[in-house]
This record gives structure tokens, C-alpha cells and sequence, in this order.
């Protein structure tokens, strides 16, 4: 447990508002002109995926957050 407040918890929080800010403006800007035809029940999977998968690095990330390690 750690004691003492870290400047990693806010600025962690505050880049992964922005890179997932980052990453929806990038969603937003290139898959609908790749699938934008397809059927609503084709799009679907896609999306999904899309929006599950930013949690793949997420684990690390908060692992760093709370005690500076990456592992």
C-alpha cells in the first residue's frame, strides 16, 4: 500500500482521457469509410471489438499507475 500521494495516478488518468480521446477520433475517422456500406448487423462485430479492444493494454497501465512498475 503506498502512504504518500503520486503524481502518477492523475497524470495516468489524464493521459488515458486523451488517448482514448485519440483513439475514438481515430475510430470515428476511418472505419466508417472502410464499413460504412455494410449492413448495421455487419458493422456491429466491428465496433465491438473496436470498443473492447483499448482495454487489452489497460491492466499494465493501471499496474504502473498504482506502483510504478510495468509488470
Amino acid at each position: 500500500m503506498r502512504e504518500a500521494p503520486t503524481w502518477r495516478i492523475p497524470a495516468g488518468v489524464l493521459f488515458l482521457v486523451f488517448a482514448l480521446g485519440l483513439y475514438g477520433i481515430a475510430v470515428a475517422s476511418f472505419v466508417p469509410p472502410l464499413i460504412g456500406e455494410w449492413n448495421a448487423l455487419a458493422q456491429t462485430p466491428v465496433y465491438v471489438v473496436l470498443g473492447v479492444i483499448w482495454i487489452l493494454p489497460l491492466k499494465r497501465f493501471l499496474i504502473w499507475m498504482e506502483t510504478g512498475r510495468w509488470g
